[in-house]
């Protein structure tokens, strides 16, 4: 965090011994330790929270990249699937087309019932 060395440390822990004295210098260590507590889990609250959100615009990403890929499959499919029908339903025209009319099923006549053959013997 900060760049402090032990002599620097000791600079300072005489300077506190003489400005706050010795009755309230552990009371007042004891504080300062504490809210050096709370600083540290506010930050890394603050760290894991940022690191959170980042993750979370990640999979947003991924999530919208693979709907745009599932969205272009989709149509890809669809398009492919209408092309080949179109040109079943052409084909099938030809088809019915090319026929010559007295095969066409929907002009066919019926056969007249015959009688059933018998062999005499």
């Amino acid at each position: 965090m900060f760049d402090i060395g032990f002599s620097e440390l000791l600079v300072i822990g005489i300077v506190a011994l003489i400005v706050i004295g010795p009755e309230r210098l552990p009371r007042v260590a004891r504080t300062l330790g504490h809210l050096a507590g709370r600083l540290q889990r506010y930050v890394s609250d603050v760290k894991s929270d940022i690191s959170r959100e980042m993750e979370l615009e990640d999979l947003r990403k991924m999530r919208d990249s693979m709907q745009q890929a599932a969205t272009s499959f989709e149509s890809s499919v669809k398009s492919e699937l209408n092309k080949t029908e179109s040109e079943l339903n052409q084909s099938v025209e030809a088809l019915v087309q090319d026929k010559p009319a007295e095969t066409k099923p929907e002009e066919a006549k019926p056969e007249e019932a015959k009688p059933p053959e018998t062999k005499a013997g």
